[in-house]
């Protein structure tokens, strides 16, 4: 028996071995790596971010942890750099042993780390360590979820041959939601927008008091940047029964200056008003109150908190804002002022008094999509905040869903909603990035703090958005 298992490997190695040639590598873009074998993709084991975390074989879904960006070390050679966690694959401990364990490592270049891609005859690569001279494979030709990846002797068996799925603008949604992307620092968030900096950064404003600024250089590590209001916000105190404690910024860089619209409201009223301040630099204390912008009173039928700034194709602006009460509205404003330009108030989805706010608009191809958030908020890991989405041909609406059902009439189409230990997303805002568009919003965790999401938007062959 053992020398029929020794033949079999060797005529098998024989006949299939292939050309030793290079792959292409598109070191811009993020893959991800399904085994011949088995059908599943090497994953980052329980979402991991640490040094040594166990690399394994799941499921394939797409998430960040089972995205790899190759890295050219020169020579031929690539480290995989995975997207949720930022560390690169490594050969455990150096090792030069058949079935040493693969890990991930912080990026130190060495020869551990690096894989030279070679192609085999049927469209699948092989993975060669350069310390080593051994092949990546599932294990013991593992088949289950978990299964270790190491290194062994190269064999050109199916189980050390991958196929390389380039993740570009994906139009096909994973089977789950995907879990945030990684993110690192002072995440605690809520209710987030985020702008483009001049500079390539970003700066982001969240409620808190004075508005909580943030600030970050690559859209994963973020740092308090203080308050855009240090002192107390006295023009406010008529809505927040003196609390200097303010809601829901949204924050847009045009013409030289960021403008930012924000809520002064108590929960649970409508006794609201929205805001707007500007500032050239976007520094804590830089901000300029420019004074009221829309209120709302017990005897209106909606509520102005929640604002945001959406420019047309045609350079026209327009303020949606709404929670509850009778759903999302629409104003629009002069450019030269950033204020009301006349006193319509269009209506442009609602639930019949129920559970609606946090609206956001942002344009993508031929059509306006509208995002809002449906259901609990601000009940920690009890939140079942949803994200839903509509859109229209027209900023001004009417959005309807996927089914057609006009959001004025309750639709939505869902975007995001809790999964696992993900609670409550929402409150989201939508960058259109240089690596396409990204998806920001709050969610809770299982110790009820609320904490900054990040994902990309993948595009269905419809049309329709999805997170990934």
């Amino acid at each position: 028996m053992a020398l029929l298992t020794v033949l079999l490997v060797v005529c098998q190695s024989l006949v299939a071995s292939g050309p030793a040639a290079a792959a292409t590598i598109d070191t811009t873009a993020s893959y991800v790596l399904v085994n011949r074998h088995s059908g599943k993709a090497i994953d980052v084991y329980d979402l991991a971010t640490t040094d040594g975390a166990p690399i394994v074989q799941w499921a394939r879904n797409d998430g960040a942890w089972q995205q790899w960006q190759f890295v050219d070390s020169g020579g031929g050679y690539y480290r995989l750099k995975s997207r949720h966690s930022g560390k690169v694959l490594d050969v455990h401990q150096h090792s030069t042993a058949d079935g040493a364990n693969i890990v991930q490592w912080t990026d130190l270049n060495g020869g551990n780390q690096q894989f030279r891609v070679v192609d085999t005859d049927n469209g699948y690569v092989k993975l060669i360590n350069r310390t080593s001279g051994k092949t990546l494979e599932t294990w013991e030709w593992s088949t289950a979820d978990g299964g270790r990846i190491s290194q062994y002797t190269d064999l050109n068996g199916a189980n050390q041959q991958w196929q390389l799925i380039k993740l570009g603008d994906p139009t096909t949604p994973p089977p789950a939601y995907p879990n945030p992307g990684v993110v690192t620092g002072d995440v605690n968030v809520h209710d987030p927008e985020v702008a483009k900096t001049p500079s390539g950064g970003y700066l982001l404003a969240h409620t808190g008091n004075g508005i909580s600024l943030k600030t970050s250089a690559d859209r994963t590590a973020w740092r308090n940047a203080g308050a855009a209001f240090p002192g107390a916000v006295t023009w406010a105190h008529p809505y927040t029964n003196g609390s200097n404690h303010l809601w829901a910024p949204d924050i847009t860089y045009v013409n030289g200056r960021y403008y930012m619209y924000y809520s002064a409201s108590t929960f649970g009223s409508n006794h609201s008003a929205i805001f707007l301040a500007t500032s050239t630099t976007g520094a804590s204390g830089s901000w300029t109150n420019q004074g009221l912008v829309i209120e709302s009173s017990t005897s209106d039928n909606f509520n102005a908190i929640d604002p945001n700034l959406v420019i047309d194709d045609q350079g026209r602006w327009w303020l949606n804002f709404g929670s509850f009460w009778s759903g999302i509205k629409m104003v629009q404003l002069d450019p030269a002022t950033g204020k009301r330009s006349n006193s319509t108030i269009t209506s442009i989805a609602g639930r019949g008094g129920g559970a609606i706010e946090a609206p956001f608009i942002f344009r993508h191809g031929g059509y306006y999509y509208l995002l809002v958030s449906f259901d609990a908020c601000c009940q920690g890991a009890s939140s079942t905040y949803r994200i839903m989405v509509g859109r229209s041909t027209s900023v001004t609406g009417p959005y309807v869903d996927r089914n057609g059902v006009a959001l004025n009439s309750g639709g939505g189409t869902q975007l995001l909603a809790g999964h696992g230990s993900i609670h409550g997303p929402g409150h989201q805002a939508v960058l259109a990035d240089t690596d396409g568009d990204v998806l920001f919003y709050h969610w809770y965790a299982n110790d009820n703090s609320s904490r900054l999401g990040i994902n990309k938007l993948g595009w269905d062959t419809a049309g329709w958005p999805f997170v990934y």
